[in-house]
């Protein structure tokens, strides 16, 4: 007899880690195709955001929203950290077949992640003219910067929250419900969006403050969708009773989650850091750099999906072995995803230097800034192999806890290695010398995380943490 706790969305009502397991590879693209659909989703609702206004307000508007994006990653950046730690948890959980576990694990996750929402709002409105000033976003767009960032940021509770809780739900193999809930909100963006710039369907015409209103509208109806489903389900993570007992910051697992996600938001916040830095020294070559720099990060994000999703799935995977006793498979589970790392990013890299300047006029119609945006995306897009590489190896020993040499490899990677080759290159050879910062501080990331797996990490004995 199944218990409706061990159901998630799209799997069998089976144990998460049987006794004689699938083909690595089946049970990865099993994974991949949903969460690589569901990133580019994510991300989608940003691009589209981004060709919206880039189309129908110009590049002047289209640089007022790029220079919100790292103010909003570095608040995103905290609750990956948490969703890390909180995830590792819940796979380890989910293996040993403890449903009260994954319950208990969420529910502090997710009132924590509330938490961060309210004073990143908060802390958002107040301070949102001293952080763009800082950030050196250029006069001629600081207002219309300035009335889009305080809006956004209103939005961070609800968004937050939804990113926070899809990334809970692949810890117990559910990559289908974030799949859909992200259709949801990306529908509801796709028509309100523009609607609400032109003013169709009756809507007032609220430019530049569209794309977050919109935001905000299809976050909370991804909400609701992902509440009804789950409850229908009969989900181990639906909005009911045992669910709302569990939703309140429990001490003991708060202290499990915080030593691994902690390290992890810290690593995150630096590299958003280290993103506000660059913004910075782009912003000192005027706002067409800017604009330039803002769809050149559009495209990249769309490589990187894939190879973030490999790093998810591997650290999934691990933790559920390890919670299952397993952890003779992780290295099998490693080697995959470095295999899938090369086919699938490096296929998509290729793809991406044959079509860039299709892609990048997707989001710019000035020719000349069109012409810069293509070159510093030739300049790194290679690297992103790169990083799917050190993401993979840092996936695994995320999945055992071991979290705080490489979150030191990459601070020392993005705020010592990028950070001092840009501001050199800089000087000598203005905005390209930025952007062959990036390659140099991911190889750098790779030969330390591969160093430190193979002549440390894998000789370790491997433990549960719940």
């Amino acid at each position: 007899m199944t218990s409706p706790d061990r159901v998630a969305a799209g799997t069998t009502p089976a144990s998460p880690m049987p006794s004689k397991p699938p083909s690595l590879w089946r049970v990865y693209v099993m994974f991949l195709v949903p969460m690589i659909l569901s990133n580019i989703l994510q991300g989608l609702s940003g691009t589209l955001n981004g060709i919206f206004i880039g189309q129908m307000l110009g590049t002047h508007a289209l640089a007022s929203v790029a220079g919100m994006f790292p103010i909003v990653f570095f608040f995103v950046s905290l609750v990956i950290g948490l969703g890390a730690g909180a995830s590792v948890l819940i796979g380890q959980a989910w293996g040993a077949q403890e449903p009260g576990k994954v319950r208990a694990i969420t529910g502090t996750a997710l009132s924590l992640g509330a938490i961060i929402g309210g004073l990143a709002a908060v802390l958002g409105v107040i301070f949102a003219r001293p952080a763009m000033e800082a950030l050196g976003t250029p006069p001629d767009v600081l207002e219309g910067a300035l009335s889009y960032a305080r809006l956004m940021m209103l939005t961070m509770p609800v968004l937050l929250v939804f990113i926070l809780f899809t990334q809970l739900l692949r810890g117990v193999s559910d990559t289908i419900s974030p799949l859909l809930a992200l259709l949801v909100s990306t529908g509801v963006g796709l028509v309100l969006t523009p609607a609400l710039i032109q003013g169709w369907l009756g809507l007032p015409k609220l430019g530049i403050l569209s794309a977050a209103v919109a935001t905000f509208v299809a976050m909370v109806s991804a909400l609701v969708f992902l509440a009804i489903r789950l409850r229908r389900m009969g989900h181990v993570m639906a909005p009911n009773r045992k669910f709302f007992a569990a939703f309140r910051p429990n001490r003991d697992i708060l202290g499990r989650v915080l030593k691994i996600g902690l390290p992890t938001g810290v690593q995150m916040v630096v590299i958003s850091l280290s993103e506000l830095l660059i913004l910075n020294l782009v912003n000192r070559h005027g706002s067409d750099a800017t604009a330039a720099y803002g769809a050149v990060t559009q495209v990249v994000n769309y490589i990187q999906f894939p190879a973030l999703s490999i790093a998810i799935t591997a650290s999934i995977l691990a933790s559920q072995a390890i919670g299952a006793g397993a952890s003779e498979r992780l290295g099998r589970i490693l080697k995959t995803g470095l295999w899938l790392n090369l086919m699938i990013t490096g296929g998509l890299i290729v793809l991406g230097y044959a079509l860039s300047r299709l892609f990048l006029g997707l989001f710019l119609t000035q020719g000349e800034v069109l012409e810069t945006a293509q070159h510093l995306l030739h300049i790194m897009l290679w690297s992103l192999l790169v990083f799917g590489f050190q993401g993979v190896f840092g996936g695994v020993m995320r999945a055992s806890g071991e979290v705080i040499i490489p979150m030191l490899i990459t601070i020392f990677c993005i705020a010592v290695v990028q950070m001092g080759t840009a501001y050199w290159l800089d000087a000598k050879l203005g905005l390209e010398g930025i952007w062959m910062a990036i390659p140099v501080a991911y190889v750098c990331m790779l030969l330390m995380q591969g160093g430190f797996y193979q002549g440390v990490w894998r000789h370790r004995e491997i433990r549960r943490l719940v």
